[in-house]
């Protein structure tokens, strides 16, 4: 069974960093797109970053681009969002999701519809 675990949510300061982890289990990456959404109390559910089956095609939101990189350690099935200079605007829950693209595909758009498998959230609060 296809599962996603979120995890490395918490409470910080503006400006700092923080690392989100989405573990997978049941699935090889090589043929789904891993992305990151968020979303903020009474906003709608906006995609942040999304890595392609290939991994080599990253995709970032215009609010983030500069500060926030994704990246995957294949050996441990895990995706990772590093996120710096972290800003208020920044707090919401954020969800892993895989989506199925096919062997090494360089998809990696960021429509919530398009992505089949859901993680629980972790909740990332950016706050003085």
């Amino acid at each position: 069974q296809l599962q996603l675990v979120e995890s490395g949510g918490t409470l910080v300061r503006p400006g700092e960093s923080l690392t989100l982890s989405c573990a997978t289990r049941g699935f090889t990456l090589d043929y789904y797109a891993i992305a990151w959404f968020r979303q903020a109390p009474g906003k709608e559910r906006e995609g942040v970053s999304c890595l392609s089956a290939s991994g080599t095609s990253p995709n970032y939101a215009d609010s983030v681009k500069g500060r926030f990189t994704i990246s995957r350690d294949n050996g441990r099935n895990t995706v990772h969002l590093q996120m710096n200079n972290l800003k208020p605007k920044d707090t919401g829950v954020y969800y892993c999701a895989a989506g199925y693209r096919g062997f090494l595909s360089h998809l990696a758009t960021m429509i919530p519809a398009e992505f089949a498998y859901w993680g629980q959230g972790t909740q990332v609060t950016v706050s003085s």
